[in-house]
């Protein structure tokens, strides 16, 4: 059986970058992470942070140094969830809000890796997660 345990994100600091996507998310960071590795747990699966030597930050959306990935946050409100990640560090790269509120906004964190604030019409959050509206 296969399961995914951990997504792993190389960085210069762990515990800054751990503290910056701790207060993003609202869950606190591992008991035991240290300079070298420090996580934060999501039910099964750990959003991982390892110090890297020469660690070289992506530049999105240039390809000479790509992204390589980026976490997507639903949220409820673009415009508090905004103003929120701005004052934690994060930095506002482009913006594709419709004019009726909905779509997605690109950040990268303090340290360049991107990530996106996303409201899609119809989802409804619960205790288990978001549940997404049926197709048509």
């Amino acid at each position: 059986m296969l399961r995914l345990t951990d997504f792993i994100i190389d960085c210069p600091d762990t515990m800054k970058l751990a503290d910056f996507y701790s207060e993003v998310t609202g869950r606190p960071i591992k008991e035991g992470s240290s300079e070298d590795w420090a996580g934060i747990q999501f039910g099964e699966i750990e959003l991982a942070f390892i110090r890297v030597d020469d660690y070289r930050a992506p530049q999105w959306p240039d390809s000479e140094h790509p992204k390589q990935f980026h976490l997507d946050f639903e949220v409820d409100e673009i415009e508090s969830e905004q103003r929120r990640v701005l004052d934690l560090g994060a930095t506002l790269r482009q913006d594709f809000i419709g004019p009726n509120g909905y779509g997605w906004q690109v950040y990268t964190d303090p340290i360049g890796h991107p990530f996106c604030l996303c409201r899609n019409k119809g989802v409804i959050w619960t205790d288990q997660g978001p549940i997404w509206p049926k197709r048509d």
